[in-house]
């Protein structure tokens, strides 16, 4: 059976680490009969929740009318839902957290989705620096109850290629086939 995944990719760098984690994670997916789609959110115009609420009078229904809709339109086919970002000042990207902000508009319709992973990559030497993105992935896959497939996080990234032959390229392969 098809499971659709969707991939909210926040980085703004084309073919940087956190691009290479994501395609070895759907290099995992797509030959496991799962159908992803990918949206590249630093590329999209994304305005932020205006906290009007209209999602809730008119269920699922954002009064914004911005590239936010083909996003909630997989989100409501999903199974599950993968968010990918670099780590900026000790979190996600501002772009990504747009999109995760947005996401608000179907809390009251919900979403199909029954699991949910993170990949992360980082410049920093250590891992440390995750941990509010990391806390934040777990809130609201509680939150939303979701089942947590696997966090992925690679740090020690100065360049590019410095994830090229890493483990975590297989982890996230081995995420997308598992998920």
């Amino acid at each position: 059976m098809s499971k659709n995944i969707v991939i909210l990719s926040g980085s703004p760098r084309k073919g940087g680490t956190t691009d290479k984690l994501v395609s070895a994670f759907m290099e995992g997916a797509e030959p496991a009969s799962k159908t992803v789609a990918l949206f590249r959110v630093a590329d999209l115009k994304i305005g932020g929740c205006l906290g009007c609420n209209h999602c809730f009078k008119e269920t699922g229904v954002c009064v914004q009318k911005d590239d936010m809709l083909p996003i909630f339109d997989a989100l409501r086919k999903a199974d599950a839902v993968v968010f990918a970002s670099p780590i900026y000042f000790f979190a996600v990207t501002a772009q990504l957290k747009l999109a995760i902000d947005r996401i608000y508009a179907l809390l009251k319709e919900g979403t199909p989705a029954k699991r949910a992973a993170l990949l992360l990559t980082c410049d920093a030497e250590t891992n440390d620096v995750t941990a509010s993105a990391v806390t934040m992935f777990h809130m609201i896959s509680n939150y939303q109850k979701w089942d947590e497939a696997g966090i992925v996080t690679a740090s020690g990234l100065h360049n590019t290629s410095d994830i090229d032959g890493r483990k975590e390229l297989e982890e996230a392969r081995q995420l997308g086939k598992e998920i």
